[in-house]
């Protein structure tokens, strides 16, 4: 078995932070969906590559659950760490806090889960660290990783058979 380096988790941990303006909300004063969305993904790519320290590429969104709105005004915070890593990939924890600054009211508005592989020069995937945890919430995210693994390769076949099936059909 190849000894890889290891890193701890507290080291890829990403934060972003911004105010939410009205361009960036929908017809109800939220947060646009797809525009957190992109801020999940970018959050996640850069404590990803703080592991990798190399290209990396989402292989999948495996799940964004919103919990609560994130209105006009309020500023969203997206922090994200490696929770788990594969021989060449990396399970990403993303959370997301959204935050009245005159009432001083906190909420989690988001969880989220993403998938990334590490790049080599030519493209093709490479080792990754391994990730260590230590503190309780990081030891629950790392150990619960591997359901959520196997859920991934489950739903990976179910969407290929899908989309196998979709080919043969018109639009």
């Amino acid at each position: 078995m190849e000894d890889r380096p290891k890193r701890y988790m507290r080291e890829t941990r990403t934060v972003r932070t911004s105010y939410v303006f009205p361009p960036d909300t929908n017809h109800l004063g939220t947060l646009f969906g797809g525009k957190l969305m992109a801020y999940i993904d970018d959050t996640a790519s850069i404590a990803a590559a703080k592991l990798a320290r190399c290209t990396v590429v989402t292989a999948s969104t495996d799940s964004v659950d919103f919990i609560a709105p994130i209105r006009v005004g309020n500023v969203v915070t997206v922090e994200a760490m490696v929770s788990r890593t594969g021989r060449t990939s990396m399970e990403i924890f993303v959370k997301v806090t959204a935050e009245d600054l005159k009432t001083e009211e906190t909420k989690i508005a988001a969880i989220s889960f993403l998938t990334f592989v590490a790049l080599d020069d030519d493209g093709k995937p490479t080792p990754v660290p391994e990730i260590i945890p230590e503190t309780d919430e990081e030891r629950w995210l790392n150990q619960t990783a591997i359901q959520r693994a196997e859920q991934r390769v489950l739903r990976k076949k179910q969407s290929e058979e899908l989309a196998h099936y979709l080919s043969k059909m018109p639009l």
